[in-house]
């Protein structure tokens, strides 16, 4: 039986006061972290449902398995009936991306649950005294009754979208299948899978994450003739080219430099030395995927990227926003994750005499 995940991912962010869904945490924003844990968890497919920016974010995702993105509407009910819409499988995952910190095993347990019994919903139960308020009233609820909703909620798709052709409006998806179809099965949640919703959560997420650590990276080159300019990954038509043993991409050294300092593994120097033949006018992008590979290799993963190019000619306005997600591409991470900007020196300096391009860079590695 196969499983399609719906990722819930229109949310507003109202009460956190910016956008919780496409601000990376290390590196990952809260829809890729998601994104991961239901495939892991074993969504066969997936249906994105969006709105505004992270329709951009999903555009520029690396998507393992089949997927769909289809719009948000006004309320979480309307966005899951459009996701349930565009499913296709046997079994519904229906997740908030907000919840980014699922652990594959609850989505596992909740996809047999609904393969078995027909449904699977995250719950934990409520350790906390709770008292309802009436009218000069007090009354005190049986804890051992109630339990607190999370996702996923998974059921076999076939029900829940026949429980949402109803017409029906509810906060959880549990309460318009019940109304249908009975009881619920529950799957053991975590109180780790914490749905982002206020800035007090957004600290916690941070929290949870090692610090980061931060290295800066220098380089420059000279310019000149006969040579092709590549910068952050990108062939930029001009007249001249920088000079080096490999082609001497600034940008993308200073990165490498900035990426290695923060591991303290060196600089570039000492990983491809000028003296070996192999790295003769080789990619810069090879040896920043290669650098990629040793981060990778600690489990850590770069959250955020800061370079400038300098230089008074040429202009790489037009040309940023490509090296941007270029350069993203080739460290697997989100393009909101790295920022690149261009100064000149106002005709000062070997860069302002059009002599040599330099750049400058700072990164943060964390944990994943």
């Amino acid at each position: 039986m196969s499983a399609c995940g719906i990722l819930l991912c229109a949310g507003t962010s109202s009460r956190m006061g910016f956008d919780k869904l496409n601000t990376p945490l290390c590196g990952k924003t809260a829809i890729e972290r998601s994104m991961d844990a239901l495939v892991a968890g074993g969504c066969d497919s997936l249906v994105f449902v969006v709105s505004g920016e992270s329709e951009r974010t999903v555009a520029n995702l690396s998507v393992p398995v089949p997927f769909t993105v289809v719009p948000g509407g006004e309320q979480r009910t309307d966005s899951v009936r459009n996701g349930l819409k565009a499913a296709s499988g046997d079994v519904a995952v229906i997740h908030d991306a907000a919840r980014c910190f699922i652990s594959p095993a609850i989505v596992k347990a909740s996809i047999e649950s609904a393969k078995q019994y027909g449904s699977g919903a995250a719950a934990i139960p409520v350790t906390d005294t709770v008292m309802r308020l009436g009218d000069g009233t007090v009354e005190t609820l049986d804890r051992n009754t109630l339990f607190r909703m999370q996702t996923p909620q998974t059921f076999r798709l076939s029900e829940i979208r026949a429980a949402y052709e109803r017409g029906e409006s509810a906060t959880d998806d549990a309460t318009l299948y019940a109304k249908l179809f009975g009881a619920v099965r529950f799957v053991p949640g975590s109180e780790l899978n914490r749905k982002l919703t206020t800035a007090e959560d957004w600290a916690w997420a941070l929290s949870r994450l090692d610090p980061p650590t931060y290295g800066i990276g220098f380089d420059t080159h000279r310019l000149v003739e006969g040579r092709k300019l590549f910068l952050g990954g990108v062939e930029i038509p001009f007249e001249k080219g920088l000079l080096g043993h490999s082609d001497a991409d600034v940008l993308l050294h200073a990165i490498m430099d900035a990426i290695l300092g923060s591991l303290k593994l060196g600089d570039i120097g000492k990983l491809f030395p000028d003296t070996d033949p192999q790295y003769a006018g080789i990619s810069s992008r090879l040896l920043l995927k290669h650098v990629n590979e040793l981060v990778q290799k600690r489990d850590m993963v770069v959250s955020h990227v800061d370079a400038t190019v300098i230089c008074q000619r040429p202009k790489l306005a037009p040309y940023r926003d490509e090296i941007a997600r270029t350069i993203a591409a080739d460290l697997g991470i989100s393009p909101e994750a790295v920022s690149v900007k261009a100064t000149t020196t106002e005709g000062m300096n070997d860069e302002g005499k059009g002599l040599c391009i330099s750049a400058q860079a700072i990164v943060s590695v964390c944990h994943k």
